[in-house]
């Protein structure tokens, strides 16, 4: 009965790790590290890179046959860790990343509004000229491994080099 094997010791099995497990308790904490890190970096991996990371820790152990995971294996994994979540990602400039620091977006936000209190701007006399370009040839958003505390979309950087389309508008304050 389920009391007297508890009493002997036997763990429940909602707790004891299955021995299904390809992968070590501490092959996988190293591989939830290592996805932590990449998405610390704005760089989450998708599942495709944490399937081959965790064939290749497979691999290094030097078994044979090379074991390797299935192919619902990301998703079973992600489950098991609470840290993880699996997210849709969105594509985010380089350059834009390294310029969001609040504190200087708020300095800059005083100073303009110092700069139209101090000559008397009149909104009519204030313009906005926007430019935006658009990414030619970059695939649409990808399934990316990242922590679970995060909502939405997750950004994930792009490389720097690519060629764009550019769209400019002009309006001022007062509409």
């Amino acid at each position: 009965s389920t009391l007297s094997t508890r009493l002997h010791g036997t763990q429940n099995r909602a707790i004891s790790r299955a021995n299904s497990h390809k992968l070590t308790a501490i092959e996988e904490e190293s591989l939830e590290k290592w996805i932590l890190s990449m998405d610390s970096r704005g760089a989450g991996p998708r599942p495709s890179m944490v399937r081959e990371m965790a064939d290749l820790l497979l691999e290094k152990r030097g078994t044979t046959p090379v074991l390797s995971v299935g192919e619902n294996w990301v998703t079973n994994f992600v489950k098991r860790r609470p840290l993880l979540s699996s997210q849709f990602s969105k594509r985010y400039n380089y350059e834009r990343a390294k310029c969001e620091d609040p504190k200087i977006i708020r300095e800059w936000f005083n100073l303009v509004q110092k700069t139209i209190l101090q000559f008397g701007i009149d909104p009519d006399d204030i313009y906005n000229f926007d430019e935006t370009g658009f990414a030619m040839g970059l695939t649409s958003t990808a399934k990316v491994i990242t922590r679970s505390e995060y909502y939405g979309r997750r950004p994930v950087l792009q490389p720097r080099n690519r060629e764009w389309v550019t769209t400019i508008e002009c309006t001022n304050a007062s509409g």
